[in-house]
């Protein structure tokens, strides 16, 4: 059976087996309780004080500046699928880490999402060609299979599942990575369980509809 043809086979059993379970919100729409900011201070207040993070009709609003991210400490997970939209301002930089842990800021380049785990890049780049730095990009170590972002000023849906070593990424509704971690020396040994973080790239972001569902049961590979 041709490769394509297992990988198909090996999701729609994960989707059947898995459509008793739910999402449940880890953002309440409200404040950030569930959630660290962690990074340097200009990444977290601006110069007048006002904070880089925020909420604002039920979105987490990112004011850009410096670098920052914002990680859910209350839980740690290994096979689960999240889910979460995203608009972009122009030429914004942004991104989603996953089986991440609290940034080190003795240590960032090791403890950084896209370095000690993984961060799905997110840029306003609709159309550019996928490398393995554009949007949908396990950054720096697997470009998608296709540029699936949307322009500037346009919602965009992503929703990530991860199961043992195998990601899998939908972006928009268009399978942009089905990925063994194994396959790479350089992913190999990459944990299979952590937080999930949204990133602050110094530019303007929205987040809304923040969700996970625990994926316990099913086959796995």
């Amino acid at each position: 059976m041709p490769a394509v043809a297992i990988a198909a086979l090996f999701w729609s059993a994960i989707v059947r087996a898995d459509e008793s379970a739910t999402f449940r919100d880890l953002f309440n729409g409200r404040d950030f309780t569930g959630w660290s900011i962690e990074g340097p201070t200009g990444g977290i207040k601006h110069p007048d004080g006002k904070p880089v993070w925020s909420v604002r009709d039920g979105e987490i609003i990112c004011n850009g500046r410096s670098w920052s991210f914002l990680r859910y400490d209350r839980e740690e997970f290994s096979d689960f699928t999240f889910h979460v939209e995203f608009i972009m301002a122009d030429k914004a930089n942004s991104g989603i880490g996953f089986r991440c842990r609290a940034v080190d800021m003795a240590r960032v380049h090791e403890t950084r999402p896209s370095c000690w785990s993984y961060e799905i890049q997110l840029l306003e780049d609709a159309g550019a060609p996928p490398t393995v730095h554009s949007s949908g990009s396990l950054y720096r170590y697997v470009a998608p299979r296709e540029n699936a972002m949307r322009p500037a000023g346009e919602w965009n849906v992503l929703e990530v599942t991860c199961r043992g070593p195998r990601i899998r990424v939908v972006l928009n509704g268009l399978e942009i990575q089905d990925y063994d971690q194994t396959t790479l020396p350089e992913t190999r040994d990459k944990p299979l369980k952590g937080s999930v973080c949204l990133q602050n790239h110094g530019h303007p972001v929205r987040f809304r509809n923040v969700r996970i569902r625990v994926e316990n049961d099913g086959p796995r590979q």
